[in-house]
């Protein structure tokens, strides 16, 4: 569905944005983003929404942040595809979970624990949060082809961070700590609080959506070997992915 109306919550309207979209969560992140487009220009910010547009290859794309958590990020996205946009890419931060994993590596989903409420109230639970196929082997193929580390597998999405990180204070603590260490003996590779829900409503929009994160700390490393000095935020790397991801899809959308 599209509408000519400015948009209640990002304040884009159609002819804003392209059809081709990057979503970080951070606003500032979208800064970071945009000078590596041709030509951008900020569109618009308001509250955690921040839009800029530019070119890649002569095709319009644009940057939107969505905000912490899933409610946020599926506004973000219905009301993108409300403006003509159609295909995503999540460029995040998430945190470790499998000890042999070093925080710096990038992590490329290929499905999504669905710990959250948002994408619930589009699917039922047996529904099945995963990306895009070819978008995330598009990714996997751009961290090759740029010889960066990266790991696909599984992540875990919640709705809560500090339930995460001070489970014990909880009243929930015995279910929070126990679905954590079963997530963690199946092999999910790092936690964050967007994906799920993206992935399940792109799947509900028919829209194509897939994620590529910086493991910026991995709280199950350090407790086991205590290496760990400084989280590691630097993005570039993320971005040089998703960036080289977003040619190589837009190259094939031509043929």
């Amino acid at each position: 569905m599209q509408t000519s109306e400015k948009m209640f919550h990002i304040h884009c309207r159609p002819g804003d944005v392209g059809r081709y979209v990057f979503l970080p969560g951070d606003p500032g992140r979208t800064d970071i983003i945009a000078k590596h487009l041709d030509e951008s220009r900020l569109i618009v910010r308001n509250r955690e929404y921040s839009t800029w547009t530019g070119y890649l290859d002569g095709v319009p794309v644009s940057v939107t942040s969505t905000g912490i958590g899933g409610p946020s990020a599926a506004i973000a996205m219905e009301e993108l595809v409300m403006c003509g946009a159609d295909t995503f890419i999540r460029i995040g931060t998430c945190g470790g979970m499998q000890a042999e994993i070093p925080a710096g590596q990038l992590v490329i989903p290929t499905g999504a624990v669905r710990m959250e409420g948002t994408s619930h109230e589009y699917m039922p639970s047996a529904f099945p949060a995963v990306p895009d196929f070819s978008l995330a082997c598009t990714l996997a193929e751009a961290a090759q082809e740029l010889s960066l580390p990266f790991v696909t597998g599984i992540v875990q999405c919640k709705d809560s961070f500090y339930g995460q990180h001070s489970p014990e204070r909880m009243p929930v603590a015995q279910r929070l700590i126990s679905d954590w260490n079963a997530w963690i003996q199946a092999g999910v590779l790092a936690s964050e609080m967007e994906s799920a829900a993206l992935f399940v409503v792109a799947s509900t929009l028919r829209v194509r959506c897939a994620t590529v994160l910086n493991m910026i700390w991995n709280q199950e490393r350090e407790k086991k070997y205590g290496l760990q000095k400084t989280p590691q935020l630097d993005m570039e790397d993320t971005i040089r992915t998703g960036i080289l991801a977003m040619r190589k899809i837009i190259a094939n959308d031509r043929k």
